[in-house]
């Protein structure tokens, strides 16, 4: 497995968020979560991203124990989140933002990776220059799944693509997420559109109240009645 998440609780204080959570991704495999709001969804990525610390169980990264690693060091073994909200540096020109995702990488790999992202987002070669809070918000979207990307992720967070996008940019970054795992990139997405994340999975776990509540094979979750009258407006 790349990620083995096992038994992990989280708490905000007295509020526990996560509650015994298990948890599977393997090599090469499109993972979605899905859930309502305050799931616990995106507290999970952010435990294992190494953010917020968990307390108790354990996370495991292709077989090592990183439950105590800061969230610097699993960037440098390949876990690279994509936040919520996108929080693309505002100020800085859109070639600069992506850079900084490639802060770990040799100069020479990240000038590789920077052609590999413009020619995959046409749109950020075209407003190189630009500064990144003057794009449009489908724009800064693959800003920041370009900027993550720059790491040479092995397993790819990605929190909420879709989140305040017109329909026809929600079928643009789904498009680009189906294409990233066409090339073997190993992800776990977080979503609130859980049609769509489930249609581009392999497989699902849904998540309430810091709970895993039901989880199988994507196909599967999208004909489960409870399923689809909980998250996928069929009734």
């Amino acid at each position: 497995m790349m990620l083995e998440v096992e038994n992990l609780s989280t708490h905000y204080g007295r509020i526990r968020a996560l509650d015994g959570v298990r948890l599977e991704v393997a090599e090469g495999e499109l993972v979605a979560l899905v859930g309502a709001n305050g799931a616990g969804k995106t507290t999970l990525l952010r435990t294992i991203s190494g953010v917020h610390p968990p307390t108790g169980g354990r996370v495991r990264f292709r077989g090592a124990d990183i439950t105590a690693a800061p969230p610097e060091r699993r960037v440098r073994l390949g876990i690279v989140q994509v936040p919520e909200g996108r929080q693309v540096f505002a100020p800085l020109a859109v070639a600069d933002n992506l850079r900084l995702g490639a802060f770990t990488r040799p100069a020479a790999e990240a000038a590789a990776s920077l052609g590999r992202i413009y020619a995959m987002f046409p749109q950020l070669s075209e407003r190189r220059a630009q500064p990144a809070g003057t794009l449009s918000g489908g724009q800064q979207q693959m800003l920041a799944i370009g900027r993550a990307l720059m790491g040479r992720p092995r397993l790819l967070l990605l929190d909420e693509p879709s989140m305040g996008l017109a329909p026809r940019l929600v079928a643009e970054i789904f498009a680009c997420i189906a294409a990233l795992k066409a090339e073997g990139i190993t992800i776990l997405l977080v979503d609130q559109n859980a049609r769509a994340a489930l249609r581009v999975a392999d497989r699902g776990y849904v998540l309430e109240t810091g709970r895993v509540a039901l989880s199988g094979g994507a196909a599967r979750l999208l004909d489960d009645p409870q399923v689809q009258e909980a998250y996928l407006g069929v009734y």
